[in-house]
């Protein structure tokens, strides 16, 4: 250009012209430069272009610190947001907030900014969609909109993604204004999930006070997350969804997500039932299902396969990815499109058994891919009676996903609506790239690691804290009685309408005199009498 510019300087912009004139005349480096607003047909004196050069140097770096300032909640954002349900404890467990992250003015000088740039409009850069449809917005408007992406219940970590199109569909996700709206319809349904979820359990805690259930209590959110993902996947042609999870909550995904009819599972707890017997001791907690159902949101059919885990927690991981695989293989399913795989975890088994490793680097090998599994994490911020800074030295339970580039979405499972639009994220990061994903539902648990457990004696301060918690079923329902949602009376028939059904299978569950092996096949066999 330069030299373009020695034939001919009409050849070059004017910006170029006046530079060139500038540099010529003996200007240093970086002071030859003038905004092109304020050219005139007429040389600039070279004294004039260095007095204004402060000014524009003082406008890039602005505009530089601002994007680096959004770089940082985009990568840090997720250490400040507000996950934990019970208040005491960090997500990451770590108490310090990021050096980079503007938690009050006093912070603006980490990227040198003062007070007074609050009001100052910034040019937004492309890596960015707080603006939504405006290009430029006040530095306070752009930390807030960071706020309110980044730091609020929802965490979300991604920035370690070597893919800028997964980068920036993420962006999109959860950086763009309002993106977080329900229908009416879509809040009502959401309630009645809480509502099941919630009610099942309770009513167990009542039938059977002194037997071990391993209750989803604290963690309630897991049920209809799991039902969005399916209605989602649904939606997007998943036609056959292959489950694998631990103890922890199985009778809850058995009776309201696989729809298992509820007398069979109300028998295994009678206390006639001898060792001996077919089926008795713990099965209820191990064995799986399969259905084939129609799913009511979507209107179509969908067949749903819970894994039997007959071992200890993260056992049935890569046997999902197996039988994932061969449902592809056989119905022809060749880029994952109608057959989909979800795995439940514990956040210390997550964290701390090597097969979770082992399984997610088959995740991406052409022989054995099954083109994504969406992992969802019941944190409920403790192992068995181990305090997570004990058991870990990772900051989340999930950090082992990031080794094959899997988004981690944290969420506090208190915020029903949150949970819901990060599992319908979730679901479409699946659909669109075929890859992992990780929904980690930062939760606490009720109970002991199962009723008969006193957790008094381990964590007492985290158990003083579970016990003074408002249920979440009870918070969310408030909520939308006062955003004029459902009233009092829907809320409490909704109640009485669950109860009924659960009391109706006590009473028929008192005729199955003993477990029938083929109501708790994970693949039965066409054609095979049981």
């Amino acid at each position: 250009m330069y030299f373009a510019w020695l034939e001919d300087p009409k050849s070059v912009h004017k910006s170029w012209d006046v530079f060139f004139r500038n540099a010529n005349a003996g200007a240093p480096p970086g002071a030859a430069y003038q905004s092109p607003l304020g050219l005139t047909p007429a040389l600039s004196s070279l004294g004039s272009a260095m007095t204004a050069q402060p000014n524009v140097e003082k406008l890039v770096e602005d505009h530089l610190a601002v994007q680096s300032l959004i770089r940082a909640y985009q990568i840090r954002g997720h250490h400040v947001a507000q996950l934990d349900p019970l208040g005491i404890m960090d997500a990451d467990l770590d108490s310090c907030v990021p050096t980079d992250i503007i938690t009050s003015s006093d912070k603006l000088g980490f990227y040198g900014l003062e007070e007074s740039d609050l009001d100052k409009v910034f040019r937004l850069p492309t890596t960015t969609f707080i603006g939504g449809s405006e290009s430029a917005l006040p530095l306070k408007e752009i930390i807030r909109r960071l706020e309110m992406a980044y730091c609020q219940h929802i965490g979300v970590e991604f920035m370690f993604i070597n893919d800028l199109e997964q980068c920036q569909w993420i962006r999109q996700k959860f950086e763009t204004p309002g993106v977080m709206q329900f229908t009416l319809e879509e809040k009502r349904t959401l309630l009645a999930r809480m509502v099941r979820s919630t009610r099942f359990e309770e009513f167990l805690q009542k039938k059977w006070s002194a037997e071990k259930r391993f209750g989803l209590e604290g963690c309630e959110a897991m049920i209809p997350a799991l039902k969005t993902i399916i209605d989602k996947s649904s939606e997007n042609g998943v036609e056959n969804v292959i489950m694998g999870m631990p103890h922890r909550g199985r009778l809850n995904v058995l009776a309201n997500v696989i729809r298992k009819e509820l007398e069979q599972i109300f028998c295994q707890f009678d206390s006639k039932l001898e060792a001996a017997d077919e089926g008795s001791g713990d099965v209820k907690y191990h064995l799986g299902m399969y259905h084939r159902r129609i799913n009511r949101v979507t209107d179509r059919n969908i067949t749903l396969s819970l894994m039997a885990n007959p071992s200890h927690l993260e056992a049935v991981d890569p046997v999902v990815q197996g039988k994932t695989k061969a449902e592809q293989f056989y119905s022809g399913d060749n880029d994952g499109k109608r057959v989909m795989s979800i795995l439940l975890h514990g956040d210390a088994a997550f964290a701390g058994q090597g097969i979770v490793y082992e399984t997610f680097h088959l995740s991406d090998l052409p022989s054995y891919t099954t083109h994504g599994t969406i992992h969802v994490v019941a944190n409920n911020q403790i192992g068995f009676t181990t305090d997570p800074r004990m058991s870990r030295s990772s900051p989340y339970p999930s950090d082992v996903a990031r080794v094959v580039n899997a988004p981690i979405f944290h969420v506090n499972a208190d915020d029903p609506e949150a949970v819901m639009y990060v599992c319908n994220v979730a679901a479409e990061w699946r659909a669109t790239f075929h890859k992992d994903v990780v929904v980690d539902l930062v939760s606490y648990r009720r109970m002991g690691h199962n009723e008969m457990d006193e957790p008094m004696f381990t964590q007492p301060l985290m158990y003083k804290q579970i016990k003074k918690q408002k249920p979440v079923l009870q918070k969310y329902a408030e909520k939308l009685i006062s955003e004029g949602a459902v009233t009092r009376q829907e809320y409490e028939e909704e109640i009485a309408k669950y109860d009924k059904i659960c009391e109706e299978a006590h009473a028929r569950s008192k005729d199955e005199k003993i477990l029938h092996i083929k109501h708790w096949l994970d693949s039965p066999w066409p054609g095979k009498l049981y």
